[in-house]
């Protein structure tokens, strides 16, 4: 599906006027993306986030719902996508100077392409869809509302998701950096932390060890230091990771880092920096970050060096890779200079000084799981097959069963012992191919999943297929796993009475909820025609927008959810449809 649309996309492109491909995208061909806001932001371009970088910025909306999205240029509507997860609601507009316009977490579109989508949905009897539309369908103007903000998809309160990328390539922009979206921020970005750690290499594998860490310090005059003031003692070999936040005027949000360069005596050895990037290259945040320490932060934490599995498009410095060492004896002056999106810049300054390498302490006799090579690890009736270029390093393993008993999950039955592969604080830049065999009694094998035993020590669900005696499922999640059974349906609850009385073009609402594989589908049918259902799993619920072309008077609805082990649960009842 990504192929596809990464052809189509280019196919897109190629109807657009040469002289409208512009290489860098100039800010005065846009407005700003939503009316009747204070212009104040949730979160920045690039920022960490589980699995991926932040792809836009985070627009807010004051609290509420219904601010007005305009065209931010002349173009057309290229694509709608409807979605309980990820950005719900979204419209695309591919724009006349070469970029396309992303707008997410929307709560209704513009009244002739709601009714388009509404069709296509019905028709099609799907509430998740993804719609493409020619030039001439849907065109508009700079500054004609296209949609109406809102908390749809994967989004904890409202506000605007908004993106610009190149139509071409699909890679998106900084549109900060650009001057496209312009914050008030005179804000330095804030240091907080910085770590060493020792590298070893043992038997071709790199192996770290945490040798210190120390606050950062801000002087009167605005820069910082160590809290410790004394050389900080590193090895021959090593690399700095780097804790820091961000902050801009009027909120209390917490934002990426845009730049960070580290010097070494003067000279240059690293510098990341956070332009814009393909989407398939938003998984390379896990190597970009120090991932056991990003995983809870509130800040980034980024590793101030490159790991072997990492990808070149993040940084425009690597001498060396960025690793830092010294001889023994001998002190050398670092530099760092971290730099918001906006310009602000602030600086740590400290020294380290040699000392000899440390032996660290590994398991000699563990198996080695090279990152460029497919490995398949065992363990008792498990396996875990990872395909090269899985890992960004490579690592000993000691793959084994563990008896403990599985953390307690609401209606999730344990089937198996756990088999442990690989910590929660590894990270997989693709799904690697888990099997586990083992008897389950028939009534309970359509509700197995794979489950994983995520760093907070609880069971997550992880998909997955049982069939001949062994369950297969393809996974980017590691810790601890096992085969359980979801044996709980989803429960459902009518946020109105029975034989409510509702007014024309009013909601129906209901909580809609589940123990631990999820809710795949929510089905609502009125009179027993379907009709599209929207979900919002952040809050919860599951909503259906009455239309007009529906007859005051008695109806009954009936909505079936089912979650991804096969259990299902089933609401009917009436309404009463009151005269306009």
């Amino acid at each position: 599906m990504e192929r596809f649309l990464l052809i189509l996309a280019a196919v897109l492109w190629a109807g657009i006027p040469r002289a409208a491909r512009a290489q860098s995208p100039d800010p005065a061909d846009y407005i700003y993306p939503v009316c009747d806001v204070a212009g104040l932001y949730a979160a920045s371009f690039g920022e960490m986030r589980p699995d991926h970088f932040h792809s836009g910025v985070d627009i807010k909306t004051d609290g509420v719902e219904g601010k007005p999205l305009v065209a931010v240029s002349d173009g057309y509507v290229a694509r709608i996508a409807v979605s309980p997860s990820g950005y719900g609601r979204a419209l695309y507009l591919a724009l006349d100077n070469g970029t396309t316009a992303v707008y997410g977490h929307i709560s209704r579109f513009r009244d002739d392409i709601e009714r388009s989508v509404r069709c296509e949905r019905e028709r099609l009897r799907r509430n998740r869809i993804d719609l493409w539309y020619d030039a001439d369908r849907f065109p508009v103007r700079q500054g004609d509302t296209i949609a109406y903000s809102g908390n749809s998809g994967s989004s904890f309160g409202p506000h605007l998701h908004y993106e610009i990328h190149e139509t071409a390539t699909q890679r998106t922009l900084n549109t900060v950096r650009l001057g496209i979206i312009r914050p008030e921020d005179r804000i330095a970005p804030r240091i907080l932390r910085l770590r060493y750690f020792e590298t070893d290499t043992v038997r071709g594998v790199p192996i770290h060890a945490e040798r210190w860490a120390r606050d950062a310090v801000q002087r009167p005059q605005g820069d910082y230091r160590l809290a410790d003031e004394g050389p900080m003692p590193v090895g021959p070999d090593g690399f700095l990771v780097l804790e820091a936040t961000d902050r801009r005027n009027g909120v209390g949000n917490r934002f990426g880092l845009y730049r960070v360069t580290m010097y070494a005596d003067g000279v240059p050895l690293f510098e990341y920096r956070m332009d814009g990037f393909a989407f398939d290259r938003t998984r390379y945040c896990n190597a970009v970050a120090h991932y056991p320490l990003q995983n809870g932060a509130r800040c980034e934490v980024l590793r101030l060096a490159a790991v072997e599995g990492s990808c070149p498009d993040f940084y425009t410095l690597l001498r060396d890779r960025g690793a830092i060492g010294a001889d023994e004896g001998r002190t050398r002056r670092i530099r760092i200079e971290v730099e918001d999106d906006c310009g602000n810049c602030s600086i740590l300054e400290c020294d380290i000084r040699g000392r000899k390498a440390r032996r660290i302490d590994t398991e000699s006799d563990a198996a080695i799981c090279d990152r460029q090579r497919t490995c398949t690890l065992h363990a008792g009736e498990a396996s875990l097959t990872l395909p090269a270029g899985t890992l960004y390093e490579s690592l000993f393993v000691r793959p084994r069963r563990i008896d403990d008993p599985a953390p307690a999950a609401d209606g999730v039955v344990p089937l198996t012992p756990r088999y442990r592969f690989l910590s929660p604080d590894i990270p997989l830049h693709r799904a690697a191919t888990l099997r586990i065999r083992a008897y389950i009694p028939e009534e309970l094998q359509p509700h197995a999943t794979l489950a994983v035993v995520d760093r907070r020590g609880r069971l997550v669900a992880a998909g997955g297929d049982y069939e001949e005696g062994c369950l297969t499922a393809r996974t980017t999640r590691t810790g601890d796993v096992l085969i359980v059974a979801d044996t709980a349906a989803p429960a459902i609850r009518p946020l109105f009475a029975d034989g409510a009385r509702i007014a024309p073009a009013g909601t129906l609402r209901f909580r809609v909820r589940d123990n631990f594989s999820g809710i795949v589908s929510c089905d609502l049918h009125i009179d027993g025609r379907w009709v599209a259902c929207d979900r919002y799993p952040m809050q919860g619920t599951a909503r259906h927008e009455l239309d007009s072309a529906l007859a005051p008077g008695t109806h009954v609805a009936r909505l079936e959810v089912r979650d991804a082990c096969g259990n299902r649960n089933v609401w009917k009842g009436t309404f009463e449809l009151l005269e306009p």
